[in-house]
């Protein structure tokens, strides 16, 4: 079979996979409200089309909109594929103020089979496509080059774990190289041109240092509820997005820190609030005492363990710590986001693990504020230390704040990207 009809080929047996398992997405409760809308788009026509898959892209779309600039009249269509990016979007992009002859549309990304995105790229006709992070879907990349649309993969990054997955399908995804590729790092722009050999790949400054803001107490306050739970002299230590697969470890570090630190009050956030169950039994199985969160009802006077059970306040919680340990990093799971902690000036340590944020760059550990520890001993060592001697909470967010200026810039790289592929774009 020749490479011209292979590719055709392929995507009609993808469209037959696509069919057989629409009556089981429809199913999932997640996808109930916009499952109709996936499967037959409805999208307004767009200039340019920038495609955040889930809250973590979403965040970025704003930031980049926030350079636009625009002579003559410009349409944006950003579309994602969870209800949490929709939110994070309406949210960004209402308060952004755009140029007088810009607007900006958000909508649901259509599901990736042939008889969706199709007519989806039909009724956009977008002038650019924009892919942000690692959102590498085949059946809008082909509609898309068929249409001989410029596509651009902006922030991009592709894990060490991912890598090698793509990188085995590579006979397909040389067929949709992408027109232009802007990775955040340059073992990302590595892994990408291992998957796409022919597109042009360099590396931007990532757009989330863009977004970063130390909204310390000193900014906003700090929360009123909390406050009043941590009056004492006790310092509070904080774990939070650990996940399954470390708590054994965890659980580890909670006992070394109680022995070396008797006087704090330890508070656990799980990445994942349906663990809240499983921690419970766990740790009256290790005879380690704790409070729910939702049992707090006035002011912690005594050394305790809080396993937090309300959802949406690990960010307030970071601004009454005296130190932090961010999971998902004592075992191979890439990390959770300790650049959050590290902005406000809390003293944050973090395990061996952290490759999905390899982005924020190697020296931010040699700024004093954020530690790697090969593990749970190790990390309970470095954060009694921390306890028994208060940090400097203001110096460390002068020190942090500077690190995250030096790298901004990439939401402007990008906003010009886009910007020359628009004007050399064949629709324009």
């Amino acid at each position: 079979m020749t490479k011209c009809a292979f590719i055709p080929n392929f995507f009609k047996f993808y469209n037959m996979l696509w069919r057989a398992a629409l009556p089981f997405l429809r199913l999932n409760k997640r996808l109930a409200l916009t499952f109709d809308r996936r499967v037959h788009p409805c999208l307004c026509p767009a200039d340019i089309w920038i495609q955040a898959a889930s809250a973590g892209e979403a965040f970025l779309a704003p930031s980049i909109l926030s350079k636009m600039t625009a002579a003559a009249p410009l349409k944006v269509l950003v579309t994602t594929t969870t209800d949490q990016g929709a939110e994070v979007l309406k949210k960004g992009i209402s308060d952004l103020t755009l140029p007088p002859n810009t607007t900006v549309t958000i909508d649901v990304f259509p599901f990736d089979f042939p008889n969706a995105v199709n007519p989806a790229v039909s009724q956009v006709a977008p002038k650019v496509m924009v892919l942000l992070e690692t959102e590498l879907w085949p059946g809008i990349l082909y509609a898309i080059k068929r249409q001989g649309i410029p596509v651009l993969i902006l922030n991009a990054r592709m894990s060490e774990r991912s890598g090698p997955r793509y990188k085995k399908t590579r006979w397909l995804w040389q067929h949709l190289s992408p027109d232009r590729i802007l990775a955040i790092s340059e073992a990302d722009r590595q892994r990408y041109a291992r998957v796409f050999p022919g597109a042009p790949t360099t590396v931007m400054d990532n757009i989330k240092f863009d977004i970063m803001e130390s909204e310390t107490v000193q900014t906003q306050g700090p929360d009123p509820e909390l406050s009043g739970y941590f009056q004492s002299a006790l310092p509070l230590c904080v774990l939070a997005s650990f996940r399954r697969q470390e708590e054994k470890k965890i659980l580890a570090l909670i006992h070394e820190l109680k022995t070396r630190v008797p006087e704090q009050i330890i508070a656990l956030f799980p990445r994942h609030m349906h663990r809240i169950a499983a921690l419970k039994k766990q740790l009256k199985a290790h005879n380690i005492p704790f409070v729910l969160r939702s049992r707090l009802s006035g002011p912690v006077t005594e050394p305790c363990v809080i396993l937090w059970d309300r959802f949406g306040e690990l960010r307030q919680a970071y601004a009454f710590a005296r130190t932090v340990f961010v999971g998902g990093s004592l075992v191979p799971l890439g990390g959770q986001n300790f650049i959050e902690p590290a902005v406000l000036g809390i003293p944050t340590v973090i395990g061996p693990h952290w490759q999905d944020f390899a982005w924020a760059g190697k020296e931010i550990l040699t700024l004093g504020v954020v530690t790697s520890v090969p593990d749970a001993a190790a990390a309970a060592a470095a954060m009694s230390e921390h306890l028994k001697n208060s940090p400097d909470i203001s110096k460390n967010r002068d020190i942090v704040d500077a690190y995250i200026s030096s790298r901004k810039g990439g939401s402007m790289a990008a906003w010009q990207a886009i910007l020359a592929a628009l004007n050399s774009s064949p629709a324009h």
